[in-house]
C-alpha cells in the first residue's frame, strides 16, 4: 500500500469577520489544523484528526460552534454537527442539541455506537446521557457577544439577515497516511433562528461528505442555500468528473450563487491529497497543513506559509 502524505484542512466559517476578531480567528484555525495534523503524524486516522480539529474550534469562543454558538429566537443555544468516514461512507450527526460542550464528539458516537446516522434534540440528549457525556449548563456555552447580538436582533427595526453575513460554522477535512478521507462540521446555526431550525450542517451531502473514491469536503455559509444544491456532494461530483479541488469548489460555489443567490465557503481534499479552501463570501478563516508546512488566511488571495515547527513554537509562546 502506497503511504499517503497526510493532509488536514480546517475552516472557521465563511462570512464577514470583524477586524477585532481577525487575530483570534486566525490563531484558532491554525491551532485546530496543528492539532489535527499531530494526530495524523502519530499515525492516527483521518476521522480522529477531523474530530480533534473541530473539537478545538468548538472550545474556542471565537467560533459559532460549541462555546460561542449564536442564540435562537428564545435565547438558547441549539447546535448541529456531522462527521463522516470516507472508507465505508459511515456517518453520524446530531441536530438541535443543547447543554453539551462538543457536539462533534456526540456525532462520532452516533456513527460508531448506533445503527443510525442522525439523532435530534431530546433523543440526542438521552443518547449523550447513556454514553456518559457530561451535561453542562446552557449558559456556559453563551458568550457576551452572542447575547449582545441576540438582543440587537430582537429590536423592532433590526435585520437579523444583516447579522447572518458573519455566519460561522467550523469544519475539517483530512486524508491520513493510509489514504482514508474524512470530514467533520459543527455549528450553532443562524442567529435568532426559529426553535428547532436545522441547517445544512447535520445533513449528509450538504454540510459535509467524504468518500475515499473522490475526497472529502466541509461547507460553511447560508445553510438553506447549501441544502438546496447539496453543496458538499456537488463538489465531489465535480471532482469525479476530473476537476481539481479548487475548480470543483469554485464551480459549485458559483452555481449556488447564480442558482439560489447563496454565499458560502468550502474546504476540500481529494484522494491524491490535493487541497483547496475557497469562498464566495468576503472572508473565511482557514488553515491547512501538508508536507510539514502550514498555510492559512482569511481574505481572498491571502496565504501565509510557515513551517510546522515554527508554527508550533509560536503556538507555545501564545500566537
Amino acid at each position: 500500500l502506497r503511504r499517503m502524505k497526510p493532509v488536514i484542512v480546517v475552516h472557521g466559517g465563511a462570512g464577514r469577520i470583524f477586524k477585532e476578531r481577525e487575530e483570534g480567528c486566525r490563531a484558532g484555525v491554525v491551532r485546530a489544523a496543528l492539532r489535527g495534523y499531530s494526530v495524523l503524524k502519530r499515525g492516527g486516522s483521518a476521522v480522529d484528526a477531523v474530530e480533534e480539529a473541530v473539537r478545538s474550534m468548538e472550545d474556542d469562543p471565537h467560533f459559532n460552534a460549541g462555546c460561542g454558538s449564536v442564540l435562537n429566537e428564545k435565547g438558547e443555544v441549539e447546535m448541529d454537527a456531522i462527521i463522516m468516514d470516507g472508507k465505508n461512507l459511515d456517518s453520524g450527526a446530531v441536530s438541535a442539541v443543547k447543554c453539551i460542550a462538543n457536539p462533534i464528539k456526540l456525532a462520532r458516537l452516533v456513527m460508531e455506537k448506533t445503527k443510525h446516522m442522525l439523532l435530534t434534540d431530546h433523543g440526542a440528549h438521552l443518547f449523550a446521557q447513556a454514553m456518559g457525556i457530561p451535561e453542562i449548563p446552557g449558559e456556559k456555552l453563551i458568550t457576551e457577544r452572542s447575547r449582545e447580538r441576540w438582543k440587537k436582533n430582537l429590536e423592532p427595526d433590526s435585520n437579523p439577515e444583516e447579522f447572518q453575513k458573519d455566519l460561522g460554522t467550523v469544519g475539517a477535512v483530512a486524508i491520513d497516511s493510509e489514504g482514508n478521507v474524512a470530514c467533520a462540521t459543527s455549528t450553532g446555526g443562524l442567529s435568532n433562528k426559529m426553535i428547532g431550525r436545522v441547517g445544512d450542517t447535520a445533513c449528509i451531502g450538504s454540510g459535509g461528505y467524504a468518500d475515499n473514491h473522490s475526497g472529502a469536503t466541509s461547507t460553511t455559509g447560508h445553510g438553506e442555500s447549501i441544502m438546496k444544491v447539496v453543496l458538499a456532494r456537488l463538489i465531489l461530483h465535480h471532482m469525479e468528473q476530473g476537476m481539481s479541488p479548487e475548480v470543483a469548489a469554485d464551480t459549485a460555489l458559483d452555481y449556488m450563487k447564480t442558482r439560489v443567490g447563496g454565499l458560502g465557503g468550502v474546504i476540500v481534499v481529494n484522494k491524491a491529497g490535493e487541497w483547496a479552501a475557497r469562498f464566495s463570501t468576503k472572508q473565511m478563516s482557514w488553515a491547512t497543513v501538508k508536507d510539514d508546512n502550514l498555510h492559512y488566511g482569511i481574505y481572498a488571495g491571502e496565504k501565509h506559509i510557515k513551517s510546522v515547527d515554527e508554527a508550533l513554537a509560536s503556538e507555545r509562546e501564545g500566537f
